[in-house]
């Protein structure tokens, strides 16, 4: 199992993303490096806000995923709708949790704002181990999302 340098994955996402404010750009940068960071990573992508109170699937590494997500339901709705990171040990055990993949039994979501505090988006990684995500990742990967969207108007 790999261990996410977290310093050298910011670096590298610094320099990528560096000038860019697409966010569909940012996403698909991110989401990739993300997803090839650690082998606890199955599913890396984005959900975007497309409308009030609904998220559609945006750029993303690994199998198929939900296109449509309300923020009424799952995890992914639970942090757009509360703004907050959600660390999921046991999907099983999260109610409401929506199976994209039957094979997911962690997942960490982290709410993705821009620069003005908007909210763009949930960033979305799924594991196929239980128990797969720490708060050290957590905090790590919003420190990320904040740089990297913070010139997204």
């Amino acid at each position: 199992m790999l261990t996410v340098d977290y310093d050298t994955l910011k670096a590298t996402i610094a320099s990528l993303c560096a000038g860019e404010d697409d966010p569909v750009a940012l996403m698909a940068t991110i989401a990739c490096e993300v997803h090839h960071a650690d082998d606890r990573f199955d599913w890396t992508g984005f959900y975007r806000v497309v409308a009030p109170e609904l998220l559609k699937i945006g750029p993303y590494q690994g199998g198929h995923g939900c296109l449509v997500i309300p923020f009424s339901r799952g995890v992914c709705g639970a942090a757009a709708r509360s703004g907050q990171a959600q660390l999921v040990p046991d999907v099983d055990a999260f109610p409401g949790h929506i199976a994209c993949a039957s094979s997911t039994r962690s997942e960490l979501v982290l709410p993705v704002f821009g620069g003005s505090g908007q909210l763009l988006g949930v960033f979305d990684i799924d594991s196929n181990q239980p128990d797969a995500f720490t708060e050290d990742d957590a905090s790590h990967l919003t420190e990320i999302l904040n740089e990297a969207f913070a010139s997204v108007k």
